[in-house]
């Protein structure tokens, strides 16, 4: 979203081991004498009663003042100036105007890992940790006058396709895996203080980019004009419910509406779908635009005539406060002209208020919550680095491991070489939205760490690679080490906002050096894949000069300090990709083609692992380990009655749920409870090996029939699990068909189908039935 131009130990246990301009502001309302005067400043009244009191006494300019992220102060009201845009994705980003890291006693933050990897830990604690953490921090900048207290994270929209430059910033591409990761982020970051959906908060979250948002620019294609062709079918079943699940259940404070259209009308004029999130799913909070997305409306997608009607159409859809400046400029405009009437701001300012409300702004003293005495020794803690060197090891992915090559014996290893252009960079580290970090470690730094005759070399000039000038050197560094390692992949120069990629290789002639590197070397090499978005490495799939395969994303600043750790065996990999790595030949897919089932008679293979019917270098849930797992279920359901759910007259319809086809199903509207319809799944986790391990174990249904349309698999539950070498864990994983089993039809209605189905995890099937 830039425009146009107590915790870790918990973690352990369950992973095993405008005018007025607002710079950033700590400053009060109510903390004069007059205040006592004003009913929005009467801590003793509701929210919502305090929130109209403060609307009710703005003149029009100073209720129009306050439609920009940048809001001015009231000073007659003793309301001080606001920046709603404060950035906190997996540490806290100076994207924003609301951070500032120059001036005050906090000069970094702690730089966790890009969420595209910790989400691959499929760690629902490690998640609420991390935001935990990030709020510790946001807030005590907040303290130290160096911050807001509203921040525009987590994205969450579906990582559909493997060239989108922002998928780094997403937990990847099942929904319902997004959806998780979206109430832990949420919940932990907003904390739960008081009455459910309009209690107190510590900071404001907010569900990003809404909807059907995930190019940036590919071709003659760009994100501000792209029109997103979404079918009922997939608006329901993959594009709507992580909003829908972050709203529901995170009881996020802020939605964001995206730039695109969405079906040839403007996400953030969809009124359609705004006020769908506040009727239907109980939505109370305020909603942002994308910076500049009011303006591109009429400027650039040319969808209204006028800069009065961009201003209409979104206020009246529902949308609160523009983040850009142009709202400012035509709000008035727009009144004078009749377009919109003082009552759309009204209610936009409602909005507005009752979240800072809730957020204590306007509190005389809010001394008695603990995290107004956050401070800067808050920041940059011992513990948080702690943490986010934890999310690096969970979320690390081993993709190929031959004969057990890794781990690294360090008695066996004197020498070792590290090649590539990210092998001694800071910056690569962190990925998109990175703030200032607080003590960096590249990968050499960290492997010197381990092994003090540590050479390096770069190959190539960056990651762009685009000459083979420094091949020679890396060639001489690498025949006179014990173990090789090649760091290749990508980095913000090949994806990043604005910036999708259009081929799946390797950038450049990295892959000429991998190749040539492991021609030379004494060992089989070891291959670090960095970035975020699926690389085409099937090269080294094949190849026995490369041993080993390691994906390690954007790690943080403490991914140098990781990953010799996990290269020797002090950590047991166990993460699994979020994300489906295709093959180069993928990119002959329109990157413009929002469709997710795959149309045989067109070419068109579908989307994500489940409905791509296409090759794969690795799949969704592929991750390998220093041990070995098995599984075994030892309960499970072999029968599943909707007459057992208490809907009437139900069961008695002639024919039951039947199609010209014969497929019989049920709607899930048609469920009156579906909660009586959840089901646990009890499994044994067995390590097989040598070497104690945490790792994700990953649930999967589908039925025993292959209906067109229908997913092929789908992801229903997961859970991290510790299991120590030769002994067994047993887990409980528990399943909601009406929610992970279901599937959208072509009207876009929820269906859930009847007949056998196979519930699966690791190689191990068991079946049931679903009957009516």
């Amino acid at each position: 979203m830039a425009p146009p131009f107590p915790l870790l130990i918990l973690l352990l246990l369950v992973a095993g081991a405008g005018a007025g301009a607002a710079a950033p502001s700590n400053a009060h309302a109510c903390s004069s004498a007059e205040a006592n005067t004003y009913a929005f400043c009467d801590a003793s009244l509701p929210f919502p009663v305090r929130a109209r009191a403060l609307v009710s006494l703005l003149t029009l300019d100073e209720k129009i003042a306050q439609l920009s992220n940048t809001a001015a102060g009231v000073p007659r009201l003793g309301v001080p100036p606001y920046e709603w845009w404060s950035e906190s994705l997996h540490g806290l980003a100076d994207n924003g105007p609301g951070i500032n890291f120059s001036s005050g006693p906090v000069a970094a933050a702690t730089i966790f890992p890009q969420v595209i990897l910790s989400a691959a830990a499929f760690n629902r604690s490690l998640w609420r940790a991390v935001a935990e953490a990030v709020a510790v921090e946001a807030r005590a900048m907040h303290n130290a006058g160096q911050a807001g207290l509203t921040y525009w994270a987590p994205n969450i929209n579906v990582f559909r396709d493997p060239r989108w430059g922002r998928g780094q910033e997403t937990p990847g591409e099942d929904p319902a895996m997004i959806a998780a990761y979206s109430v832990e982020y949420v919940k932990g970051f907003q904390g739960e203080y008081g009455d459910g959906r309009e209690g107190r908060m510590m900071l404001s979250a907010c569900c990003k980019h809404y909807i059907a948002y995930d190019l940036e620019k590919w071709g003659k294609f760009a994100r501000y004009t792209f029109n997103a062709e979404v079918n009922a079918q997939d608006f329901e079943d993959t594009y709507e419910p992580p909003f829908k699940s972050c709203i529901q259940e995170g009881r996020a404070s802020c939605l964001m509406c995206s730039y695109n259209q969405v079906n040839g009308v403007p996400a953030c004029a969809r009124k359609d779908l705004l006020q769908k999130i506040r009727d239907e799913w109980g939505f109370k909070g305020y909603i942002v635009s994308d910076c500049d997305a009011v303006a591109i409306i009429h400027e650039n997608q040319t969808y209204t005539s006028s800069g009065e009607d961009s201003v209409a159409i979104v206020l009246k859809a529902g949308m609160d406060v523009n983040c850009g400046s142009f709202l400012i400029r035509h709000t008035k405009s727009a009144i004078e002209k009749g377009k919109i009437q003082e009552e759309d701001i009204n209610h936009a300012l409602y909005n507005l208020f009752s979240v800072q409300l809730r957020l204590g702004l306007f509190e005389k003293t809010s001394e008695n919550q603990w995290f107004t005495r956050l401070g800067p020794s808050n920041v940059c803690t011992k513990e948080h680095r702690e943490l986010a060197a934890e999310a690096v090891k969970q979320g690390t992915v081993l993709l190929k491991n031959d004969n057990s090559f890794l781990p690294l014996k360090r008695s066996e290893v004197s020498h070792i070489a590290i090649i590539g252009a990210a092998a001694n960079d800071a910056y690569i580290m962190g990925g998109d939205y990175t703030g200032v970090p607080c003590d960096p470690i590249t990968f050499l730094k960290g492997m010197q760490a381990f092994v003090p005759q540590t050479t390096v070399a770069g190959g190539c000039k960056n990651v762009s690679c685009d000459s083979t000038d420094g091949f020679g050197e890396a060639i001489e560094v690498a025949k006179r080490a014990d173990i090789v390692v090649v760091i290749a992949g990508l980095n913000l120069t090949q994806e990043t906002e604005d910036l999708d990629r259009v081929t799946l290789l390797l950038p450049g002639k990295q892959q000429d050096l991998v190749n040539i590197i492991a021609g030379v070397t004494k060992k089989p090499i070891v291959l670090v894949i960095t970035g975020g978005g699926p690389v085409d490495v099937s090269f080294a799939k094949q190849d026995p000069r490369i041993a080993s395969v390691l994906w390690i994303g954007y790690p943080g600043e403490v991914g140098g300090q990781v990953l010799p750790e996990i290269l020797f065996g002090e950590y047991n990999p166990g993460g699994k990709l979020t994300m489906t790595w295709y093959p180069e030949s993928f990119t002959a897919v329109p990157m413009t083609d929002m469709n997710m089932r795959a149309d045989p008679s067109r070419g068109y293979p579908g989307r994500t692992y489940r409905f791509y019917t296409g090759d794969v270098v690795y799949g969704f849930g592929h991750g390998l380990s220093y041990t070995k797992y098995s599984y075994n279920f030892l309960q499970g359901p072999n029968r599943i009655s909707l007459s057992q759910s208490p809907v009437p007259g139900l069961i008695s319809r002639k024919p039951a749920y039947t199609r010209r086809d014969g497929l019989d199903y049920v709607q899930v509207e048609d469920i009156a409870s579906c909660e009586s319809l959840v089901f646990s799944v009890h499994i044994s986790v067995t390590n097989e090996g040598a070497m104690d391990g945490s790792h994700a174990v990953l649930l999967f249904t589908r039925s025993k029939l292959r209906v067109p349309g229908f997913p092929l698999k789908q992801l229903v539950g997961f859970e991290r699990v510790y299991t120590a070498a030769g002994r067994s864990t047993n887990v409980e994983i528990k399943v909601d068909p009406c929610k992970h089993m279901s599937a959208a039809n072509t009207e876009g209605r929820r269906v859930l189908l009847l007949g056998s189905h196979h519930v699966m995890v690791g190689d191990e099937v068991h079946e049931f039935v679903i009957e009516a």
